[in-house]
């Protein structure tokens, strides 16, 4: 094996051993989570605040942002749900501990496949990313931390255009230069909070990012 050829896999097993990001199917799969087509991934839930949301003015802060992080087989995946809450001011699940998709939505960095071959490369190389939920997201039965903001409805509308603007500047996934940890980095400072190194594996990031602004 030539010397460029051991380097670029030495790179590879740091890139795996450092980063905080996971979203192939393979991953969730071997967790428990049945596999999704690529399509699905890809689509984001259809809520969309509204005046007649159900319950969004019995309190100040009706939305929220809730910045979570769920197992998988290597290191685990980050990733922020948001939305509107329930009429008891929870995070809107149904009877399995699954998110209500016309009252929440899912935003979260990963590559643009459920093949590992992208994620392999990522760890080298940046990669097409998707920006919605990944294979398990929406499931509390796999999240390990989770630090929720309740929102005001000026809040919540300035977040949603933020993640937006966000999804439609098509990042790319890397493992260490822009993993699932910076994406939702970038939303917590855009909310004023302030946020742990991206290298952090997933479940220990959002804790910190807890312990952070506490």
């Amino acid at each position: 094996m030539s010397l460029s050829l051991i380097r670029l896999a030495f790179v590879a097993c740091l890139g795996i051993a450092l980063a905080g990001c996971t979203s192939t199917a393979s991953d969730t799969t071997m967790s428990g989570a049945p596999i999704a087509s690529a399509a699905t991934l890809a689509t984001p839930a259809a809520f969309a605040p509204t005046d007649s949301a159900p319950g969004t003015f019995a309190r100040a802060k009706p939305y929220f942002v809730e910045f979570r992080a769920r197992s998988a087989m290597s290191y685990g995946h980050t990733f922020a749900v948001f939305g509107v809450l329930d009429q008891n001011g929870r995070v809107p699940t149904d009877a399995n501990g699954v998110l209500i998709p016309n009252m929440t939505e899912v935003t979260g960095l990963h590559p643009a496949s459920t093949s590992n071959v992208p994620y392999t490369i990522g760890h080298v190389l940046p990669v097409p990313s998707e920006t919605g939920p990944s294979d398990g997201d929406t499931e509390n039965a796999y999240m390990t931390a989770r630090y929720r903001i309740d929102l005001t409805e000026a809040q919540y509308r300035d977040l949603v255009a933020f993640i937006r603007k966000k999804q439609s500047s098509s990042p790319v996934w890397h493992a260490v230069l822009y993993n699932c940890s910076a994406y939702v980095g970038d939303i917590a400072k855009h909310l004023g909070l302030k946020t742990p190194n991206s290298m952090l594996f997933p479940k220990e990031y959002i804790n910190k990012l807890e312990e952070l602004n506490s």
